[in-house]
Formats: structure tokens, C-alpha cells, sequence
């Protein structure tokens, strides 16, 4: 039996995820179930840890952003998470995240 699909609204600048629409500031309304959103909060826990070692990357001078493997990760992973909004979000999250350009071709 398939899972159930629910609705949650997704702020992806603070990794929030709610199944209010009033309750906070969101950007993204996605169907999704509950192993989908479990995932999606596992890549915004991966962000928040790798924006802390960002953080004091940043207090090193010489390392520009274009050689820093953190950067890199950093940035796949949010690649990962508007990939996933991109799949379970409604027709206005798709075509915003189609504007965006952010995701690689053939997704």
C-alpha cells in the first residue's frame, strides 16, 4: 500500500517545514509523505552543519569559495533540496524553480 501524501510548506532559507500555511513564512508548497519530508529534513540538517563549518571557513583569508570542498558540499545539498521541491511541489514551485536555473539539466 502507498503511503500517504500530505501537504507541507517549505522555507528553505531556514529549513522550515510545516503542514500550516498560516503558521510561518513559507516559499514552497509540496505533496509529500512522511520517509519524503524525512528526507528533505536530513539534506536541511546536512545544510545547518555545513553552514557551521562555513562559518569559520570564513575566518580563513586565503581560501577563496571556488576552492573550498565545504562550499561544495554545501552547495550540492541545496541542489538536492530544490531538486526534491522541484518533484513533489505544486505547478507555482516548479515553474519557480524552473526560473531559477539552479538545477542541473535533465531535472
Amino acid at each position: 500500500m502507498e503511503e500517504q501524501k500530505k501537504t507541507y510548506y517549505i522555507d528553505v532559507g531556514t529549513g522550515g517545514i510545516s503542514q500550516s500555511a498560516t503558521g510561518s513564512t513559507w516559499s514552497y508548497k509540496i505533496q509529500a509523505t512522511d520517509e519524503e519530508i524525512t528526507e528533505l529534513r536530513e539534506l536541511f540538517n546536512q545544510n545547518y552543519s555545513t553552514e557551521w563549518k562555513n562559518f569559520f571557513r570564513a575566518h580563513i583569508p586565503y581560501l577563496e569559495y571556488h576552492h573550498d570542498r565545504s562550499n561544495d558540499a554545501y552547495d550540492s545539498t541545496i541542489q538536492q533540496v530544490y531538486g526534491m521541491l522541484h518533484k513533489l511541489g505544486d505547478d507555482e514551485a516548479k515553474s519557480h524553480i524552473e526560473n531559477m536555473n539552479i538545477l542541473p539539466n535533465g531535472d
